[in-house]
């Protein structure tokens, strides 16, 4: 009985915390990567053939755009702020994710085995098992896999 218990150890405390944090942070991602698509792919709207913007734009001789708004052309020298600091967002979210996947597998008292852990929906486990490398000579390296 006290081996299905051992997953409540308090000297896995500091290893569960920073499962959390990873499992947070690659939730942020996923919200970042939907959100960046979602900003890159606008939803469709309606024709601008028809309407007042299609109106206005046959009274001025010029078109509108897709979305039936005149389009405003950016300054000279200027770049889309908004997308650039998505993608530097991301990036550092790739950096964070995989700087806190190398700590865990360093937190891990064995390689290729699952050791239970409380993430708080009972005994979950996590653990670094070795990818198959082509190389025999390099250095072996480790996937995290976390199971709750």
């Amino acid at each position: 009985m006290a081996s299905n218990l051992n997953y409540l150890d308090p000297s896995l405390k500091p290893l569960e915390e920073k499962i959390q944090a990873y499992l947070d942070a690659e939730k942020e991602l996923q919200r970042a990567v939907a959100e960046q698509a979602s900003l890159s792919h606008p939803a469709p709207q309606h024709d601008a053939t028809t309407g007042p913007a299609a109106a206005a734009a046959a009274h001025s001789g010029t078109a509108p755009s897709s979305d039936g708004i005149f389009e405003q052309r950016p300054p000279t020298g200027s770049y889309d702020q908004a997308s650039e600091e998505n993608q530097q967002q991301l990036q550092n979210l790739h950096d964070d994710i995989q700087l806190l996947r190398q700590e865990i597998i360093n937190m891990l008292p064995v390689r290729d085995e699952w050791i239970k852990v409380n993430l708080g929906y009972g005994p979950s486990r996590v653990g670094a098992f070795q990818e198959t490398t082509a190389e025999a000579g390099a250095e072996p390296s480790y996937q995290l896999r976390v199971v709750f």
